[in-house]
């Protein structure tokens, strides 16, 4: 047995004998490595052993010697090897969720003097809360299969599904997905447009798990090979299927159809102070003249559609209002200018209701359709459960925003019609375009991101974010008050972006929806079951032929 074989089954046998803090502590780093690989850093490799180290972890899963100190704590810190195999996941996710959301505290950084104290508990909450999925997925993985390859591939299947759950439960919060790691790749993502993000996951997870069984002393070299082989094969015919895809990919525009996307970076603490909200408006409006904002242009002509960012207007917008009138001013003749802002609605009997809303107003300051965001953020937008817990939204004013009717396509003058997606409502795979009707021309997502100032947020934000223009097939326009701020083409291509923090007004040309719909938006996230099962039939049918053949 070469060497390098016996070192790899030395790690492994190292880390399974391992027991108590050290178990955990190493799941916790196993878990933080995992971020490494995820926007902006994009460092995959790091992927490898942090999930074979979690993989073997799991495997060496074993009854604690401590007892239960608090009753309610019975079951995590009892013994038995099933809640070792929770433990240890729980213990990997709370490092992969720590490291990977720390940023969410620059939220409560905004108003410190009120929020400032609870980034601690937010912390620790939220890497907890999520952690509650890794640690569900690694007992699934030990307690559904045997030591061996099975469990290898289960952790896998198990890590998208429960990837999946966490993109529905309660909301859902489908932030850093596994398959956004490739997003510096435009030739991977294609994949996305067959399985989906959690299909670009599994193979992802798949080959990053897979060397862990390169320490299985058990196992005859042949198979580890073909264990090891198969998903960085995969890996590698989705990288080649991808760039022939790119290869003959159409570069066509809507003709007659020019965008300006004014990012102002408005810092999010003095956005809605009273006595600088002129301010803010001016200065939108001189980035819509382009003046005093640079241009960074693709394609050439006069802007004929202006976009601002999400709640870019900083008071209640009102057809042909005189704050209407002002913004009309700034829209050319034929064209229109679609901006986010709230919407109020002072009720005779109840409360008011508050929208975050996306107005289309022609250069007649006359509204042309509004758009109510439908997929709230807890704690930022609304208070759940708000007659039992006695804190406030983290966002500026007491009212509770109120959630849309859904998904809907809006008619645009001069344009194609566009599917609107306020905030994070961009993050739900399959959730971008309204079932049923026509399809829309282009996907619109108009965000703030000014809340995670300058920390991977946005950049993880932004990664997700493009997926969806690969899986539809439509292309994706993207404007972000600080940034980032992008054109997307319907590959998931950026044509045109902005930095980060920067006060700028880029144009460019919509591109074309392609011509024929992607297998992603006909089947949606069921996708990613069948191209499981596939994987699964290939992964054992090849050496199950191979011994039959051999014992003939």
């Amino acid at each position: 047995m070469p060497s390098q074989m016996l070192s790899v089954i030395g790690w492994r046998d190292t880390i399974v004998a391992l027991t108590g803090w050290r178990r955990r502590g190493l799941a916790f780093i196993f878990g933080g490595l995992a971020v490494l690989a995820l926007p902006p850093f994009h460092f995959v490799p790091a992927l490898i052993p942090a999930f074979a180290g979690l993989s073997w972890l799991i495997d060496g899963s074993q009854a604690s010697r401590s007892g239960a100190r608090f009753r309610w704590l019975a079951w995590y810190t009892g013994g038995g090897p099933k809640r070792d195999a929770y433990r240890c996941g729980w213990w990997f996710g709370a490092g992969f969720f720590l490291f990977g959301l720390y940023w969410v505290s620059h939220a409560l950084l905004v108003d410190a003097a009120r929020f400032g104290w609870l980034i601690p508990f937010a912390l620790a909450g939220i890497a907890g809360m999520f952690a509650i999925y890794i640690g569900l997925a690694a007992l699934a993985t030990f307690a559904l299969s045997g030591e061996g390859p099975a469990r290898i591939i289960m952790l896998a299947l198990w890590w998208v599904a429960f990837e999946w759950l966490r993109g529905w439960l309660f909301t859902g919060f489908p932030w850093n997905l596994m398959g956004t790691v490739w997003t510096f790749s435009d030739a991977m993502i294609q994949f996305t447009a067959v399985a989906g993000v959690f299909g670009l996951s599994l193979v992802t997870v798949m080959a990053a798990v897979a060397p862990a069984a390169l320490g299985m002393a058990g196992m005859a070299k042949g198979h580890k090979y073909w264990l090891v082989g198969l998903p960085f094969a995969v890996l590698g015919l989705l990288w080649a299927g991808g760039a022939l895809r790119l290869a003959g990919a159409s570069d066509a525009m809507v003709d007659n159809v020019r965008l300006r996307l004014v990012q102002p970076n408005i810092a999010q603490a003095d956005k809605w102070k009273r006595n600088l909200r002129p301010r803010h408006v001016q200065n939108l409006l001189a980035l819509s003249r382009s003046e005093g904002g640079a241009a960074a242009t693709q394609g050439n002509g006069a802007p004929t559609h202006i976009i601002w960012p999400e709640t870019a207007v900083p008071l209640f917008l009102q057809s042909a209002s005189p704050a209407a009138r002002a913004i009309a001013a700034v829209i050319p003749p034929q064209g229109v200018l679609l901006t986010g802002a709230p919407r109020f609605l002072r009720r005779a009997k109840g409360g008011p209701l508050l929208w975050n809303s996306l107005h289309i107003i022609n250069a007649k300051a006359e509204f042309q359709g509004t758009y109510d965001k439908h997929h709230l953020v807890p704690f930022g937008e609304y208070v759940p459960f708000k007659s039992f817990l006695p804190v406030a939204k983290f966002t500026q004013g007491r009212t509770d925003f109120t959630a849309g009717p859904g998904l809907r396509s809006l008619f645009v003058p001069g344009a194609p019609s566009v599917s609107p997606l306020i905030c994070f409502e961009a993050l739900f795979p399959g959730r971008a375009v309204a079932a049923g009707g026509e399809r829309p021309g282009w996907l619109l997502n108009v965000t703030n991101d000014a809340w995670f100032g300058n920390s991977p947020g946005p950049y993880q934000h932004f990664a997700a974010v493009r997926l969806r223009a690969a899986e539809e097939g439509i292309p994706l326009v993207r404007v972000a008050n600080t940034g980032i701020s992008a054109v997307v083409d319907a590959y998931g291509r950026t044509l045109v972006q902005t930095r980060l923090g920067e006060r700028i007004a880029i144009d460019s040309a919509l591109p074309q929806t392609l011509s024929s719909i992607t297998i992603f938006s006909l089947i949606g996230n069921k996708a990613v079951i069948i191209f499981a099962l596939l994987y699964v039939i290939l992964l054992y049918g090849f050496p199950y032929l191979y011994i039959r053949r051999q014992l003939r």
